[in-house]
């Protein structure tokens, strides 16, 4: 990528999960390209809410299907699949590690938990209807500690939690917590997508900042965050 004379400022708003690698991805295509990133973070829900209420933004980083509701309902004109994130679980670091080996030992562990904590996002919501399927509802909702504008892992190296399940790249992201993967008979992965405005989808400097985070340049730091390239 070169860098050009015509510098501009990119408006980008993203979710958890890809929070980890563009902060390290950010200067590098700052550098190579001569832009500007203007990045914001924020769960899925806040950033819905704001591109449904007509915040002007060039690039959504955001699960893909709540991505293709904002096309649908007009409020964006393209996506790009960036990542797959899987979720994980987590305990603090050095508790025992729970045993993930099936379904069936998983549900052991949350139940043997005293405390769970989820997000409220793609890996929240999943959790949750994965807990309701397993019929285990009513036991898990005295003890579950729902995260709203912080990471499950702050919850676990805090205490409030001892077992917490949220994207492996968000989970990797705290100090003190372990991951590990889910039983590979109920993994759950989600694709996260750029979102682009039409204004940026006619934008060089946005289709720019795409072609980096989808090129074998950025491939490296997206796998050691914890997440593979789309």
């Amino acid at each position: 990528m070169v860098a050009t004379a015509n510098a501009t400022e990119i408006k980008v708003i993203c979710s958890g999960a890809m929070r980890p690698a563009l902060e390290e991805l950010a200067p590098q295509f700052e550098r190579a390209s001569g832009h500007k990133l203007a990045i914001s973070f924020a769960g899925t829900n806040v950033i819905r809410d704001r591109v449904q209420a007509g915040e002007a933004v060039d690039v959504i980083i955001l699960a893909a299907p709540a991505l293709d509701e904002l096309i649908k309902q007009g409020k964006l004109a393209a996506k790009v699949d960036l990542v797959r994130s899987g979720v994980g679980v987590g305990v603090r670091a050095g508790s025992p590690r729970p045993d993930l080996s099936s379904a069936e030992t998983f549900k052991r562990a949350l139940l043997a938990a005293k405390s769970f904590s989820r997000s409220e996002g793609p890996s929240g919501v999943y959790i949750a209807g994965l807990i309701e399927r397993m019929g285990i509802a009513e036991q898990m909702k005295a003890k579950t500690v729902v995260v709203r504008g912080r990471l499950v892992g702050d919850a676990l190296v805090k205490g409030e939690a001892d077992l917490g399940v949220q994207q492996v790249s968000e989970l990797k992201s705290v100090p003190g917590v372990d991951v590990f993967p889910m039983p590979a008979e109920i993994a759950h992965i989600t694709v996260f997508s750029a979102g682009l405005s039409a204004a940026a989808k006619a934008s060089a400097a946005a289709t720019s900042l795409i072609e980096f985070l989808t090129s074998p340049a950025a491939a490296p730091v997206i796998k050691a965050k914890g997440l593979d390239p789309a």
